[in-house]
């Protein structure tokens, strides 16, 4: 599986290219971009690799995830994938297909699957690969998506966070949606926001 980590937009959101060499196919997630050089650039990789991009999926609705979708739309001829409870955040483009959890998303011989991990927004998803999580605002190295903003709740993240994050292997490559990469047995030992679950049911 090849990964590459793109940082684009004002907020530097990570935008992810997730390919199967063998297949030429290729998924972008949160093409967060809004210049024309984070486009060129994001696009630049695509086409190095000779990708054909089927997919944009957006871990969750915020404009600093979702800002360049119809650029990259349009570039790619892809079809757009988000979560249910997060779908009337996009308009123009809507999506194309609604998520839910359980669901796989395939390119060639790679396959991610949707897992709904809300709290930073009530559609939020982390997408699990081979060894990998892509999770969006759910959890960063050294800390937490935010749960401040409309359909953000910290009880909720925190229970996304311990029952479908944390239950990974400790080897498992954390990609997140802004900040560096971390690992599950990094953040479990010492993300100082995840060491007292007592409260979170």
């Amino acid at each position: 599986m090849f990964v590459k980590m793109l940082t684009v937009g004002a907020l530097w959101t990570n935008c992810y290219i997730v390919g199967d060499d063998d297949a030429h196919e290729a998924l972008m997630i949160d093409p967060g971009f809004d210049t024309s050089r984070d486009l060129k650039k994001t696009l630049d990789e695509v086409f190095s690799h000779r990708f054909r991009v089927k997919f944009i999926v957006n871990t969750h609705g915020h404009p600093d995830h979702t800002s360049g979708n119809k650029a990259a739309k349009n570039a790619t001829g892809a079809s757009i994938l988000i979560h249910e409870y997060d779908a009337s955040m996009l308009v123009d483009p809507p999506a194309d297909k609604i998520l839910h959890d359980g669901d796989v998303v395939r390119i060639g011989e790679v396959t991610l699957r949707v897992l709904h991990t809300p709290g930073h927004s009530r559609g939020g998803i982390s997408l699990l690969g081979d060894n990998v999580v892509f999770c969006g605002d759910a959890l960063f190295a050294g800390s937490i998506g935010r749960y401040d903003l409309p359909g953000g709740s910290l009880e909720e993240l925190m229970r996304s966070i311990k029952s479908r994050l944390l239950i990974l292997p400790d080897h498992v490559k954390v990609y997140p949606g802004h900040g560096p990469a971390t690992t599950i047995g990094k953040e479990r030992r010492s993300n100082p926001f995840l060491q007292d679950f007592s409260w979170a049911m």
